[in-house]
């Protein structure tokens, strides 16, 4: 029986380890977004350091208008969702290899989740 249990959890942690908007808490992702808004807004088209992010779910990597993007990035051919950029946040040079983001990334999947809820909030969703 002990064993039936370790492998169901184990299991459960694998196929659930992704963060989605639906399980995240937009108030919470605010606050965490605070990490990400010296170079990014998500309310207004606004390029800073980094590209806007207003309406960036459904958007192809690398499209931003007026925003200079590395190779990597714009070679990426990525449609932005809750789970590619949810696998981004948590990795952002192991995602797209190449890329200019300084960020370390969000380890947390609740950040993660949390950002993501945040993004469909406040204007991330779009493309």
């Amino acid at each position: 029986m002990r064993y039936i249990l370790t492998a169901t959890a184990v299991l459960g942690i694998a196929l659930g380890g992704s963060a989605s908007a639906q399980e995240g808490d937009a108030a919470a992702g605010k606050k965490v977004f605070n990490k990400c808004k010296a170079c990014h807004v998500v309310d207004k088209e606004q390029n800073r350091v980094g590209p806007y992010l207003h309406g960036v779910i459904g958007r192809k990597s690398g499209t931003a208008e007026g925003f200079k993007y590395s190779d990597a990035m714009k070679g990426a051919d990525i449609t932005w969702d809750d789970e590619t950029i949810g696998a981004y946040l948590k990795d952002p040079k192991g995602y797209v290899p190449g890329n200019k983001m300084a960020f370390a990334g969000l380890k947390k999947d609740e950040d993660v989740a949390n950002v993501l809820a945040y993004l469909h909030e406040a204007g991330g969703e779009g493309g």
